[in-house]
């Protein structure tokens, strides 16, 4: 028996298997609303320090190598 969830988008039921290849949304209109959501910045995931581009090493060198150092040092060490 297949799992049942409501599909996030529009509350509908639907089946949470591989025979529904949108899962866990019900038709393909609910996951590219949704995907449309996050596009447009409807959904933030919020974290306590946000960097700005400018704060990061992005030297020849530091792409080089694969490494971003921060430019500024880390409160606990002024």
């Amino acid at each position: 028996m297949a799992l049942k969830v409501k599909c996030p988008t529009c509350g509908r039921e639907c089946e949470y298997s591989e025979k529904n290849p949108f899962r866990p949304f019900c038709c393909e209109r609910c996951k590219l609303i949704d995907l449309g959501a996050w596009a447009e910045g409807s959904y933030v995931i919020k974290s306590k320090n946000q960097e700005a581009d400018d704060d990061l090493d992005i030297s020849e060198e530091a792409l080089a190598t694969g490494k971003q150092h921060n430019k500024i040092k880390p409160e606990n060490e002024m």
